[in-house]
């Protein structure tokens, strides 16, 4: 079920089938958020739980049992029920269920607010722990924006543009999986990093952690449009567009997690970034995109 959110002359589409903003438009009626591609990545907008890219075999242990869990969770194909609904915003919630707790053995609560603003719209997800035991989990976003915006337009004349200026090497995945010793140069004391369908067809996905920015602007160099993302509180940011495909997409990925880490241990919370959240209770990460 799609659910309709209206601010001003802005419009947006929140879909329950994973508790996700599908679809943001301007007062004009630009689309920002990619609209999937079967051919391409059919992807829009997916949330990340409770994991964050793909884990090794596919298989992860908690308190020593294997449990099998595909890339990203299964949040994303989850059905959500919608909680509250009103003109610019929608609460949905996922609980654990039979299904759920066959790869995360966890009674959990997973509550999604989508506001659309003044200009953009923001993302906030809550995970609670309603269970006797700590809670281990990660998180992250996966929102997939136009690039280029309008026709006549190229993905090369756009540009990622950093809050601040930033030193940091770009993890590069291989096998699905991270190791901290493999890495492509990113950012040289540079605020701003150049888009190149090659450097995906290359590289497939650039993940950066450490940096001091919390925020990164998607624009066109000359004309300046594009999306500001705030991703303060989460700590890897990863870019992703399909390789080999040169669609007209960007991800920006805030997560708080990542893929399997070269050197990791074989539980849960061995991961990176794996957030533990004890009995009664809850954690919100949010993340906020302004249309320019």
């Amino acid at each position: 079920m799609h659910l309709t959110l209206q601010h001003g002359a802005y419009r947006a589409q929140v879909d329950t089938m994973g508790g996700e903003l599908i679809s943001c438009r301007d007062g004009q009626g630009l689309e920002y958020i990619w609209q999937g591609d079967a051919a391409v990545w059919p992807g829009r907008n997916p949330l990340l739980f409770p994991i964050v890219g793909a884990l090794a075999d596919a298989t992860v242990c908690f308190a020593g049992r294997a449990y099998r869990m595909q890339r990203h969770g299964f949040a994303r194909r989850q059905e959500f029920a919608v909680t509250g609904h009103g003109e610019n915003w929608a609460e949905l919630e996922l609980r654990d269920s039979p299904e759920t707790r066959a790869a995360y053995p966890y009674p959990f609560r997973l509550r999604v607010r989508q506001t659309l603003g003044e200009g953009g719209f923001t993302t906030a997800v809550t995970v609670e722990n309603p269970g006797p035991a700590e809670l281990p989990f990660c998180l992250g976003a996966h929102t997939g924006f136009c690039c280029p915006l309008l026709p006549g337009e190229r993905f090369e004349d756009y540009e990622l543009v950093f809050a601040q200026p930033e030193t940091c090497p770009a993890l590069i995945p291989k096998g699905g999986g991270l190791d901290r010793g493999r890495t492509a140069p990113g950012l040289e004391n540079a605020r701003v990093l150049p888009l190149r369908y090659e450097t995906f067809d290359a590289l497939d996905t650039l993940v950066f952690e450490g940096l001091r920015s919390r925020s990164v602007t998607l624009r066109h160099r000359t004309a300046g449009r594009g999306v500001r993302v705030d991703f303060s509180g989460f700590p890897v940011l990863a870019l992703w567009t399909m390789p080999d495909k040169h669609a007209p997409y960007l991800c920006i990925e805030p997560w708080h997690g990542c893929p399997h880490m070269e050197g990791e241990g074989t539980e849960f919370t061995d991961k990176a970034y794996c957030i533990r959240l004890a009995p009664g209770a809850a954690r919100t990460l949010s993340y906020r995109v302004a249309l320019l």
